[in-house]
């Protein structure tokens, strides 16, 4: 192949094909909607897994049944993963409230890294935090947002994700290491 000089086009990112899906299907494309969900199902599972755990699938299915019929009110297709993101963990700390029940552990070898047995018991520690102390971690932890931005996504105040994420920590490592 000779060389123009030409970069390659570069293939449109996540955000552009969902911000063209979302105008598409509010305007009735139904092939248009599936791609969408199709294209959001995966990072609304990752969302809503560490907040209601073994009831996951219940709360990703909330959270994108939640998204199909309020994505005509989607203002800015820019902004969908924003919204998709508070819609999802909303959704999985309501499903997780709904069916909290303790799963009772004995933790007594921590096993190594990347092992499934080292993934169930962060899972199982995680199944001792309520559902709101899970959103905070993972807002925080995994997702990454600023106390601030992970407030203004759980409607609470500043200080009340400050104070819940430290208490959120505290517990996870007392329940770690008992």
């Amino acid at each position: 192949m000779a060389e123009t000089g030409e970069a390659a086009p570069r293939p449109p990112d996540r955000f552009a094909i969902a911000a063209d899906l979302v105008r598409r299907a509010q305007r009735g494309d139904a092939v248009a909607m599936n791609d969408l969900l199709d294209l959001l199902t995966p990072y609304v599972a990752r969302l809503c897994g560490p907040i209601a755990l073994q009831d996951s699938a219940d709360a990703a299915q909330e959270a994108l049944l939640a998204v199909f019929q309020g994505l005509r009110n989607v203002r800015d297709p820019g902004a969908l993963y924003g919204w998709v993101r508070t819609t999802a963990v909303r959704e999985a700390v309501r499903v997780a409230r709904r069916n909290q029940h303790q799963i009772p552990a004995e933790l007594d070898d921590v096993p190594a890294a990347g092992s499934p047995e080292l993934a169930a018991d962060i899972r199982d520690v995680l199944g001792r935090l309520s559902p709101e102390h899970r959103a905070i971690l993972v807002l925080r932890e995994i997702e990454g947002l600023d106390e601030k931005a992970a407030a203004d996504l759980l409607t609470i105040s500043p200080g009340t994700a400050k104070s819940r994420l430290s208490r959120a920590k505290s517990t996870f490592r007392k329940a770690w290491t008992s």
